[in-house]
């Protein structure tokens, strides 16, 4: 007669792993910059699958790094000093990255009449959209879009939500992709 013994779980190991194939062998991706190319400059639409990210990275890094806002003072249009560094950083990028355009967005704070406000955004749009044709971008690469006091930044009844609101946005696309 035959006894079967249960077998011990170092004995199930051992077989479960003479049985295993070898692993296969660890391939790492290369480090991707997502901000750069394999030349070192910035990425352009179709550096990467699709142009997808590449254009999204370029955008998300004129926004985070050049800056895509400007604020103004109540109820004014002329630039601060401030602002005009803002916008020569802007035009310095979109010169440099040529298939990307840009839409101006006037904003306004809640005081005031909607079409006061929505005229106060168009004018602010357009110091802003002047300004980057000035420094040699092409006018034909930017839009200007008022939203007037229908889109704020921040809501609230008081002075610093009011100067926050009181901006211009350059909002960035590349050319081509829903420009």
């Amino acid at each position: 007669m035959i006894v079967w013994k249960k077998p011990t779980a170092a004995a199930l190991l051992l077989t479960l792993a003479a049985c295993a194939q070898p692993a296969p062998p660890v391939v790492q991706a290369p480090v991707v910059d997502p901000y750069a190319n394999a030349a070192g400059g910035a990425l352009y639409q179709g550096d990467l699958a699709g142009g997808v990210l590449g254009a999204q990275a370029t955008a998300e890094y004129f926004n985070n790094s050049v800056g895509n806002t400007v604020l103004f003072p109540a109820n004014q249009t002329a630039l601060t000093t401030e602002a005009r560094g803002i916008l020569a950083r802007q035009a310095e990028w979109l010169k440099t990255h040529t298939n990307f355009s840009a839409v101006v967005q006037g904003h306004a704070e809640e005081t005031g009449t909607r079409e006061y406000n929505l005229a106060l955004g168009a004018r602010r749009a357009s110091a802003v959209q002047e300004y980057l044709i000035a420094q040699g971008v092409g006018s034909d690469r930017i839009r200007t879009l008022s939203f007037g006091k229908e889109r704020p930044r921040e809501v609230c009844s008081d002075e610093a939500c009011y100067a926050n609101n009181r901006r211009a946005v350059t909002v960035v696309s590349a050319t081509g992709a829903g420009s």
